[in-house]
């Protein structure tokens, strides 16, 4: 099943990301490899897709796991939590309507 994960960052939380991002994006590109990650990326702290200095807000990431606890646990470790970006993070079920994907 699907589920989405909804982090929200430390106020000026860029230099904590920057130290923790190639583990992060490291545990993505697994998601990935497995044809599980159904979208992940950050949210500008302003309204460009390069924020520069003003940084990021949080993140979003949806993508297959087992069941609610996996991907909870999945989350929880995350290096970006580890490094403090990170002062929450949801994690809830998600059900993709649209586009479209046929299941086996």
């Amino acid at each position: 099943m699907l589920y989405s994960i909804f982090a929200y960052d430390v106020e000026n939380s860029l230099p904590l990301r920057a130290k923790a991002r190639p583990a992060h994006v490291a545990r993505l590109k697994e998601l990935n490899e497995n044809n599980r990650l159904v979208i992940a990326g950050p949210n500008p702290a302003i309204d460009s897709t390069e924020p520069g200095k003003s940084g990021f807000t949080g993140s979003l990431i949806v993508a297959d796991f087992i069941s609610l606890e996996a991907a909870q646990k999945w989350a929880d470790a995350d290096p970006y939590v580890a490094a403090g970006v990170y002062k929450e993070v949801h994690v809830k079920p998600f059900k993709q309507v649209l586009p479209v994907v046929e299941q086996d």
